[in-house]
């Protein structure tokens, strides 16, 4: 029998929305599968079904699903709680909402081994501290006492997959595990995932909307859209000879390093903003954290500098500092000529944020929030909203949605609007902090080429935050490479991607995900080689 059988399976939600519609798949012990598609394809209601997450939400589920021998739609309250975690263990995307503020991570651990196994608390605590160390987790004795909060991004994936591996399950369900992380941490937990499967013989289940971090995971790929599965096959045979469009046209909006370049070569307008010995700490005294170091960097009329780094790097603190959220602790900065004051806003800076739910008032209509600044400026309320209706039209919303609020869209829609909201105040410079990165990839391809559009029409200058180097390749003329709070690498984009001189900036781009399966598997073993040496 196989590990997984999911026969004609349907889930219909409360709201009337079919998510999935008569899939069906296997998957055998030791194997490894990737659901992959665009947001909303029902990737991760697939995910949730194999372990009956659904039940109590009135969701109406059909079709027979089979996990290791248990009838998930037809088990018990007790078997499900018994195939959770014991049979089968799910590893989610976001670990800080997974993981519980208050308790440490080894407790957390010890906790779910002790429910389905019965071990002393003794026992359970020697096991957290196991997992956390086959995970990778360095002392992991120790660390096991810390809480959640006292973790890096990479390293509370990596304590998330541990809980998952203290029972030793026969599938690993892992729902989008490196969406928010930089691509050297993401190599690592695939690398992670990949060797667990070779020691333990476990099953995996990856659910992905980034069609690179399948080929580095899996054997076999299933796309799917609108519910339904569109080609399946081994990972070779889909993305290097899809038979379906809709898998070829998913294909060609991944962003790659290898690609020709698509941004011709231009003439550059004059500088917009200048930045010369920027230094950024937090704390005093000897608990002062320089995030920030001594950064000086211009940015012209009509072209895009692309910022790229690891997570911690100051990226985003110096995108801050940029558009005066954040005052300089050291240093100047000049825009159009003149000297900025600190920690203050200028009209002409605008920023577009990573999170735009978060950055979005979810109690007032996108309408408003785009009128935000024309209200500052003191504009009458027929222009503001005529204006404000322009901006959803020009960025390829409907002006007609001016009253609903955010929650009415999608994550793509979202960002149109943070967009809209930065065009508001008429910049000259626009600065994008992770624009893309919670996007699938043809969300991403189609906010990239908005801001190409409207950067070609207004002569827009843009800097571009991103731990994807890819999508920086794709959108960029230069690139500043940081490390630590400092630039450690800069150039035209094609002179530091073709011939990168810093032994960092050559580690970043060889963490890159392959859509080619075969050189994954090189990288993979050139990552392991340092490793074991």
């Amino acid at each position: 029998m196989s590990l997984v059988q999911v026969t004609d399976l349907s889930v219909e939600f409360a709201s009337g929305v079919k998510a999935v519609d008569g899939l069906s798949f296997t998957l055998e012990a030791g194997g490894a599968l990737a659901l992959v598609g665009e947001s909303g394809s029902g990737k991760s209601t697939v995910a949730s079904a194999l372990l009956g997450l659904h039940r109590g939400t009135g969701a109406r589920v059909d079709g027979s699903v089979l996990v290791d021998g248990v009838d998930v739609r037809q088990a018990s309250d007790a078997e499900l709680r018994r195939l959770r975690g014991g049979k089968a263990a799910m590893v989610f995307q976001d670990p800080l909402s997974s993981l519980d503020p208050y308790y440490s991570v080894g407790d957390q651990i010890a906790e779910v081994h002790r429910v389905h196994t019965g071990a002393s608390r003794r026992a359970a605590r020697a096991r957290a501290a196991e997992v956390l160390d086959r995970v990778g987790i360095p002392d992991a004795a120790r660390r096991a006492r810390s809480r959640p909060h006292e973790f890096s991004g990479g390293m509370r994936q990596r304590a998330l997959i541990a809980m998952a591996l203290a029972c030793e399950p026969a599938l690993l369900i892992a729902d989008e595990p490196t969406t928010a992380l930089d691509v050297t941490v993401q190599a690592q937990i695939l690398d992670l995932l990949h060797t667990l499967r070779d020691e333990t013989g476990m099953g995996l289940l990856l659910v992905t909307h980034d069609v690179g971090v399948a080929a580095e995971s899996v054997d076999e790929v299933l796309v799917m859209r609108g519910g339904r599965a569109v080609e399946r096959g081994t990972v070779g045979e889909v993305l290097g000879s899809p038979r379906e469009t809709y898998t070829r046209e998913l294909l060609s909006a991944v962003p790659r390093v290898d690609a020709p370049l698509v941004r011709s070569a231009k003439e550059a307008g004059d500088v917009v903003l200048e930045a010369t010995g920027l230094r950024r700490e937090f704390g005093r005294g000897r608990r002062a954290v320089t995030a920030v170091d001594d950064v000086s960097l211009t940015v012209r009329r009509g072209e895009t500098l692309g910022i790229v780094g690891e997570s911690g790097s100051g990226k985003t603190t110096l995108g801050r500092m940029l558009v005066g959220l954040l005052a300089p602790t050291a240093g100047q900065l000049r825009y159009g000529g003149t000297e900025m004051p600190g920690g203050k806003v200028v009209p002409g800076v605008q920023m577009v944020f990573q999170d735009p739910v978060s950055s979005l008032n979810p109690r007032r209509s996108i309408g408003e929030s785009i009128a935000d600044p024309l209200r500052a400026r003191g504009e009458d309320d027929a222009f503001v909203r005529g204006r404000a209706r322009e901006l959803l039209e020009r960025v390829g919303l409907e002006p007609a949605h001016y009253d609903r609020f955010p929650h009415e869209f999608s994550g793509g829609q979202r960002q149109r609007v943070g967009i809209a909201r930065a065009l508001a105040a008429e910049p000259r410079l626009i600065v994008c902090d992770e624009p893309v990165s919670a996007l699938d990839v043809t969300t991403q391809a189609q906010v990239t080429a908005l801001l190409a559009e409207l950067q070609r029409e207004l002569g827009l200058a843009l800097v571009f935050v991103a731990h994807d180097l890819a999508v920086v390749r794709q959108v960029s003329d230069r690139v500043a490479v940081m490390r630590q709070g400092r630039i450690v690498e800069s150039g035209p984009v094609a002179e530091v991607y073709a011939s990168p001189e810093d032994p960092y900036t050559r580690r970043l781009l060889a963490a890159v995900p392959a859509l080619d399966p075969r050189t994954a598997a090189r990288r993979r073993e050139a990552r392991r080689e340092p490793a074991a040496a």
